[in-house]
């Protein structure tokens, strides 16, 4: 019985310790900056990325080709970004700092899909130079 609860709280400690690592890395790649191009792309232009540019960063994502094998998609951002979009219209009219937080955590999964679109375009750009080169 004690072995079964120490397991238990083990997997529920390595689970909370893995999301809260996820959740930093996004966060820091999200504050990296993000080129005018993307933005522009996106119809972004002169004023911050919100989490309502999500979905046109997420298919402007979808339509920028990788050419790293490794590269993965956004798959675990736009559950997260579901989530946390369900709950901020659950809270809305109830707890507004609860809204406010959503409202963060939503601009935080756009600024990751812009980073990431301008990684993939910068390595993009970096192999047709190095092509060119030959």
């Amino acid at each position: 019985m004690f072995a079964a609860m120490l397991l238990a709280i083990s997997i529920v400690a390595l689970s909370q310790f893995a999301l809260y690592y996820w959740r930093a890395v996004l966060a820091a790649v999200a504050g990296q900056t993000v080129s005018e191009g993307v933005l522009a792309a996106a119809r972004v232009d002169n004023r911050n990325v919100t989490g309502e540019d999500f979905p046109t960063f997420a298919t402007l994502h979808d339509l920028t080709p990788t050419l790293d094998p490794r590269a993965g998609g956004l798959g675990f951002v736009r559950l997260y970004y579901r989530i946390v979009d369900h709950l901020s219209a659950m809270a809305a009219k109830r707890l507004p700092g609860l809204a406010a937080w959503c409202d963060q955590e939503r601009a935080i999964c756009a600024r990751y899909a812009a980073v990431q679109i301008d990684v993939r375009l910068q390595m993009n750009y970096e192999l047709a130079a190095s092509l060119r080169s030959c």
